[in-house]
């Protein structure tokens, strides 16, 4: 049960607190839409690892489970391969342009000033360009937020793979904004 009395306690995570708050959730379904679907180098299915494997780093089991869903939608693979996220991406394909920046995603989740030229030199000698940096510490900071709204009031979060297949295949496919926010537009 949620550290705030909620008005439908059935929604799990970040679902459930933004039917608590529809005025914030406006702005911050605009971000996470933004971040992992809009324009950038960076395929969605790249930017929904890295927010994924933020996530699983920060313990946040809703977040990681719902975007590491989403993301195993976009690359075509199947739930269970979930757990490789957690195991440092032994069997997803992973190229070592986006290994060196899920290892900046990495170095921010713990502190922005963890990133080191070192860090930025080793993604740029795999071929990662200035927006794809931004862009992963952009998601990286971004998701540390997420996952720290979502854990912080106590929020509920579905315990198997299978309970988020629909939710991850709506985030990877329909996105993050409600189609009555899009049509508002």
């Amino acid at each position: 049960m949620a550290h705030i009395t909620l008005p439908d306690e059935s929604l799990p995570g970040i679902v459930g607190l933004f039917n608590f708050r529809p005025e914030t959730a406006s702005s911050l379904r605009w971000l996470a839409d933004t971040l992992l679907r809009g324009e950038s180098p960076l395929t969605s299915g790249e930017r929904e690892l890295i927010a994924a494997y933020v996530s699983h780093l920060n313990d946040c089991k809703f977040c990681h489970m719902s975007h590491a869903s989403a993301a195993m939608a976009h690359l075509s693979c199947d739930l269970d391969q979930i757990a490789d996220i957690r195991n440092g991406f032994q069997e997803i394909p992973v190229t070592p342009k986006l290994r060196a920046l899920l290892n900046i995603a990495a170095k921010v989740q713990k502190s922005g000033k963890e990133v080191s030229e070192e860090d930025v030199a080793a993604a740029r000698a795999e071929g990662a360009i200035d927006r794809e940096i931004h862009d992963t510490v952009l998601i990286a900071a971004s998701f540390c937020m997420f996952n720290r709204y979502v854990d912080g009031l106590g929020t509920w979060a579905p315990q198997e793979n299978e309970d988020y297949r629909e939710m991850g295949q709506r985030m990877a496919f329909k996105g993050y904004i409600p189609s009555v926010e899009k049509i508002a537009e």
